[in-house]
């Protein structure tokens, strides 16, 4: 399925007088491309043998460099498809984005291609099975997603850019280290093999899961090693924000789930509890620091320090409750979060600025569909029962309130109720929010000039039927996963 976007990707090397000349031919393509990967990924949906999800299907296992154990080894679970899935869609609904909403400067070709190129990084990451495979995947996703950012992101494009990429290096760096530390240990680089077990020492588990840990926690991102988020949101372009909020950061999580927990068992129960105390303090920073913010995308980053903490508590439990909310959580963020950037970039188009104060009230009055989509999406991510938001987080809660045997219930308990404190003053931001621009009188300038349109229409819609049915029906996405994730952690 990677094949296609590097395919794609590489078609835009030939000189635009011999290939797709003029931006809009490059978008169009870039539309096709993304569909047809998105077809792959559909395909595969349906293909997927459901009676057994904790089984890898669609799998590739070659000799990549024999010498030194190297294997190109791909395949899908459970636990992965979902995000395979998750990834295309987002792709795609950013290429229907871009149709009709380029943002301004730079080369069309050069975005288009590096949107692409991210697209194989991210795929590549959720069906990887080989140890510096996953990382050679994991590593491919930085440089176009900094060059998104530098080149056709907001005035302060360049240090946010900066710091991106100085805070993932460095994480991947500790993440290469742990890697290696079990690989050595184990005498196998296949991810597979490392979860059905292996003798390595505790003390290299313990400190391998602490190297692996740090460099996923980095990019999930995880307090307080967030703080090169709110400035990437902040400054990226709509598309990079989406593909930023609703997959990169489940690249952290899903490495957490997928390599540090199976590898080094014993590492994790040992670092669970601290894990968990950085994940609460996550959810409660970050809905007070969204209480605090002036400008749209700004909250909406900060929401996501929150709500990925739910995710990493989740993880923090060890148990296969917990896991399958940690999933569920991020599916249900990459949803969420994706429609309200697409919404920020939609609004700021409009009225020139994020800033809520320079916004105004009144936006249901002046803007009603973009104020009424809005509101959807804000209730969505504050966890109305009902909608996708709801069940990653009273999933991580229960978690919470039964660890595994091995972790002090006490502590875990507490960590439950400042996590669920976290949860009301999510609903109090996101309130907040709503009640400063969509509410209150119209203001005397009337409101944004343009409709929206048809290709924005087509980006969101999707988006919004996906929240309505995993919040209704969370079983659809719950048997998928729960079977793998008993399968790696056990039954309790």
């Amino acid at each position: 399925m990677a094949a296609i976007p590097l395919a794609g990707a590489l078609l835009l090397l030939v000189p635009p007088d011999r290939f797709l000349p003029g931006d809009t031919a490059v978008r169009r393509y870039g539309l096709g491309v993304s569909g047809a990967t998105l077809l792959a990924a559909v395909y595969a949906l349906a293909a997927f043998d459901y009676s057994a999800p904790s089984r890898m299907q669609f799998e590739t296992d070659r000799a990549w460099a024999p010498a030194i154990g190297l294997r190109f080894h791909l395949g899908a679970d459970g636990i992965s498809l979902p995000l395979v899935v998750l990834t295309a869609l987002l792709t795609f609904l950013c290429f229907v984005h871009l149709v009709k909403h380029p943002p301004a400067g730079g080369s069309a070709r050069l975005l288009t291609a590096l949107l692409l190129l991210l697209e194989v990084g991210l795929l590549g990451t959720f069906v990887a099975l080989d140890m510096v495979l996953f990382f050679v995947f994991f590593e491919v996703v930085l440089i176009p997603m900094y060059l998104v950012i530098a080149q056709w992101g907001g005035p302060g494009r360049r240090a946010a850019a900066y710091k991106f990429i100085l805070y993932t290096l460095l994480g991947s760096g500790l993440l290469l280290a742990g890697m290696l530390l079990v690989a050595v240990n184990a005498g196998t680089l296949d991810m597979t093999e490392l979860a059905a077990g292996h003798e390595v020492a505790r003390g290299v588990q313990i400190v391998a899961f602490l190297l692996m840990g740090l460099g996923f926690a980095i990019k999930a991102p995880m307090w307080p090693l967030h703080t090169w988020l709110p400035d990437a949101h902040t400054e990226a372009p709509t598309v990079g924000s989406v593909l930023l909020a609703g997959v990169l950061l489940k690249m952290g999580t899903y490495g957490l789930v997928r390599v540090a927990l199976p590898a080094a068992p014993e590492g994790a129960e040992f670092w669970a509890p601290y894990l968990g105390l950085l994940a609460v303090i996550g959810i409660v920073y970050g809905a007070l620091a969204c209480l605090a913010q002036r400008d749209l995308k700004r909250m909406i980053a900060f929401s996501s320090v929150g709500h990925m903490g739910f995710v990493l508590l989740g993880i923090a439990t060890l148990t296969p409750v917990g896991i399958n909310a940690a999933l569920f959580g991020n599916i249900a963020h990459g949803l969420i979060t994706g429609l309200l950037f697409f919404l920020a970039g939609a609004i700021k188009d409009r009225y020139g600025t994020g800033d809520l104060d320079a916004l105004g009230s009144g936006m249901l009055g002046t803007a009603p569909r973009l104020a009424s989509f809005l509101t959807f999406a804000s209730i969505a991510s504050l966890g109305l029962p009902g909608l996708a938001g709801f069940w990653g987080e009273m999933l991580a809660l229960v978690g919470a309130y039964r660890p595994h045997s091995g972790l002090p219930r006490e502590t875990f308990v507490a960590y439950m109720a400042v996590a669920a404190l976290g949860a009301v003053l999510t609903a109090a931001y996101f309130l907040r929010l709503l009640a400063k621009i969509t509410h209150g009188p119209r203001p005397a300038g009337g409101g944004p000039a343009a409709a929206i349109s048809a290709h924005e229409y087509a980006a969101w819609t999707p988006l919004i039927a996906l929240i309505l049915l995993v919040g209704l029906w969370p079983k659809t996405l719950l048997d998928v996963t729960t079977a793998p994730v008993r399968a790696l952690f056990g039954g309790g």
